[in-house]
């Protein structure tokens, strides 16, 4: 299980749910998702990554427009952002909190796996 940040880095040592620790050397750029799998260079090793839970603010109203007023400011703020028809999520930040609800929308505290967009650049792997 890995959280969003832990699933952008492509040099990084993990550590399994059964103790073992890995190695991660992967092209530069390559963002992991939940579900995807890995194979070990020589071909004995199988991971599947999870999007590990961690703290995020979900980000409700009951206004389709104010749903997106909230997802272009914090475009401009190139904040990690994942976007749905209901809701938007993103990483805690109190400044942007304080925002969102002078803005007029519903903000909860939850704990959940996060999958921000990668980005209209991003590469696939």
């Amino acid at each position: 299980s890995l959280t969003a940040s832990e699933r952008t880095r492509t040099r990084h040592r993990f550590d399994t749910p059964d103790g073992e620790s890995l190695y991660l050397r992967l092209p530069r750029g390559t963002i992991l998702q939940d579900g995807d799998l890995l194979r070990s260079q020589i071909g004995d090793v199988v991971i599947r990554i999870a999007a590990k839970p961690e703290d995020v603010l979900t980000v409700t109203t009951q206004k389709p427009l104010d749903l997106l007023r909230a997802a272009y400011h914090l475009g401009n703020r190139h904040v990690p952002l994942e976007i749905t028809p209901n809701y938007l999520r993103l990483s805690p930040d109190p400044v942007l909190e304080a925002m969102l609800e002078q803005l007029g929308l519903n903000v909860k505290s939850e704990i959940l796996p996060f999958h921000p967009e990668i980005g209209a650049y991003g590469h696939n792997h």
